[in-house]
């Protein structure tokens, strides 16, 4: 996981994740065009993104389409929010019990009255 947190935290790596996001199959060439960088730069950014397992990419000719692999980010979305969740699911359970609780008390008592 770390090296998913290294690609994503760099503000050029995310935006070139968006770019291929949107455009399955983008081009090396077209993606570089979106930036004010060296070609180069965009091969190194784009070298931790495939290191990460974010980016897949085929040769095709002599250019190269990437396609966004959203399963790591989804596998740290699991790990984080299963665990968080259940603890708050949990909570939210025992006000509902403790809602309902008091709202039969109280139908009972406007009954009795």
């Amino acid at each position: 996981m770390d090296s998913i947190f290294h690609a994503l935290a760099h503000v050029t790596r995310r935006a070139m994740l968006d770019h291929i996001r949107a455009e399955p199959g983008l081009t090396v060439g077209k993606l570089a065009n979106f930036f004010d960088v060296s070609r180069i730069a965009v091969m190194n950014h784009l070298a931790v993104l495939e290191k990460a397992n974010l980016v897949l990419s085929e040769k095709d000719g002599r250019s190269r389409k990437l396609y966004l692999n959203a399963m790591p980010i989804q596998d740290i979305h699991d790990r984080w929010t299963d665990t968080y969740s259940a603890h708050w699911a949990d909570r939210v359970n025992i006000i509902k019990y403790a809602a309902e609780a008091a709202a039969k008390k109280l139908t009972r008592r406007d009954q009795d009255e």
